[in-house]
């Protein structure tokens, strides 16, 4: 633990931001570096308690007492040989994860959590900052070769653990360049290009080859990778878009999420995009549909192409801003929360349903109108009722679809494969991580179904333990996941 009296002394302090009125006019990161005096601060409040639940919270089960400790001490070499032990990409989840860790603080039960994910972006960028993320490649070369399908987090983890235990490891990605949705789904506000591509650099110095610009199962044939390869591991994502089919829907102006964000992200690396291909929100009326994360990564993005006014849909109410009796901790606490797009500007609207979209004479969508619906439950399940008489029009000329994914996409790669799905139309695997084709195994979103970040490094970390107990018979790279 850090101080004894830390967590008594020192409340929870937010982490700083740029100002507004500044970050929504470029593109770089809105979080700003915490001051070392505060942020062993905000380190020493982690507590003695006995079980850390941290532990539990975190699916890489990140030592996070012990780097709590190390920071409070300003051990920084330490702290990142005890962070990397478990997570190859620190600098990803404490950007990105919802700190699913925080939730299960112990000092939750009755204080604010201790922010276990600033501690843990500021170790890793001190790091880098020391020269001391540097290349590990392997020291015994095996000369099994592995092909992993997706640069997204799952692969690059996997990636990386294998090529540590000395296989040679190329990375097929079916976009021009490496990360996935790391580089084209999260903005650069969100988490700025340089920060991969730094770590990039390192997995690359190991010997991990990249061949971005491969789509396996279409330029790429299947057939290749079977005869190429030892083993094959799919960590493509769940890149199937979860539709809106109601009347209207064929209105120009109407689009998914992922054909938006990619766009601006790809003109923020130089990409010359022609303004007719480009979606663009300036002096638009946004509405965007589905209120999680991608939507509000949509609703940062549209600020800083000005639009003329946002409003963001929610079919759920409104969460509460504690927890309800039935969302006890070290559940994940389900509350309102503001993130930094959100700070921006904006209508968040709860409890309603999109009924059709309306258009104008030349095809473009121009309004949207919508229901407000009550929540109840049968079985268990949620269902939503329509309120009678609660309709009402939002104003729309930019409609961004933003209500999640439906599991990955079967052309092309899985159907050539012939791999067993489940139920809800992800990859199948075993205990060992292995779909029903024998040496092709899966990591991630693709047999996870949409999830976070840090499920998706701890997958990728358990995969290639599984692949290498495939291709050597036995295996000393951890494994978080079962």
């Amino acid at each position: 633990m850090g101080k004894i009296t830390g967590f008594i002394e020192y409340p929870r302090a937010k982490q700083p931001y740029r100002p507004i009125s500044a970050r929504v006019k470029d593109w770089g990161q809105v979080l700003q570096p915490w001051p070392e005096t505060e942020l062993a601060q905000q380190a020493a409040r982690c507590m003695d308690c006995g079980i850390p639940f941290c532990h539990q919270g975190c699916p890489l089960g990140n030592l996070i007492p012990d780097w709590n400790d190390l920071v409070y001490r300003a051990h920084w070499r330490e702290a990142i040989d005890r962070l990397h032990a478990t997570n190859n990409f620190p600098e990803f989840t404490g950007t990105l994860c919802p700190a699913p860790c925080e939730g299960s603080c112990v000092l939750a039960i009755n204080d604010d959590p201790v922010t276990i994910k600033a501690v843990e972006l500021a170790i890793i960028d001190h790091a880098f900052e020391e020269g001391w993320v540097t290349p590990e490649p392997p020291v015994i070369e095996t000369g099994k070769r592995v092909a992993v399908v997706g640069s997204g987090p799952a692969g690059l983890a996997a990636a990386q653990q294998l090529r540590r235990a000395g296989h040679r490891v190329t990375v097929f990605e079916r976009d021009e360049r490496i990360g996935g949705l790391l580089r084209y789904g999260i903005p650069e506000f969100k988490m700025e290009k340089r920060v991969l591509d730094r770590r990039l650099e390192q997995i690359a110095a190991e010997g991990v080859a990249f061949w971005p610009s491969a789509h396996v199962g279409f330029d790429v044939p299947v057939a290749d990778l079977r005869r190429d390869f030892d083993a094959i591991l799919l960590a493509g994502g769940a890149c199937a878009p979860r539709d809106l089919q109601v009347p209207g829907r064929e209105l120009r102006g109407i689009h998914f999420a992922m054909d938006f964000l990619p766009l601006q992200n790809r003109r923020c690396e130089g990409d010359a995009i022609p303004d007719a291909e480009f979606i663009d929100a300036k002096g638009r009326h946004v509405v965007i549909i589905g209120g999680g994360d991608t939507g509000a990564d949509c609703l940062g993005t549209v600020h800083r192409q000005g639009c003329a006014s946002v409003h963001q849909l929610e079919i759920l109410p409104q969460p509460p801003e504690a927890r309800a009796a039935d969302n006890p901790w070290p559940l994940w606490p389900n509350i309102y929360r503001i993130s930094s797009a959100h700070a921006e500007g904006g209508e968040r609207v709860y409890s309603v349903s999109t009924k059709r979209f309306v258009g104008d004479e030349s095809g473009r969508v121009k309004a949207l109108d919508l229901m407000v619906v009550e929540q109840d439950r049968v079985d268990g399940r949620p269902v939503f009722r329509e309120v009678v008489g609660s309709d009402f029009t939002l104003p729309c000329d930019l409609a961004l679809l933003a209500m999640g994914f439906v599991g990955p996409e079967k052309e092309g790669m899985l159907e050539a494969l012939g791999v067993r799905l489940t139920e809800r139309g992800n990859v199948w695997r075993d205990r060992s991580w292995m779909t029903s084709v024998p040496g092709v195994f899966t990591a991630g979103d693709m047999q996870r179904g949409q999830s976070l970040i840090v499920w998706a490094i701890a997958e990728g970390r358990s995969a290639a333990r599984g692949v290498d107990v495939y291709l050597m018979g036995r295996s000393d790279l951890p494994a978080p996941l079962a």
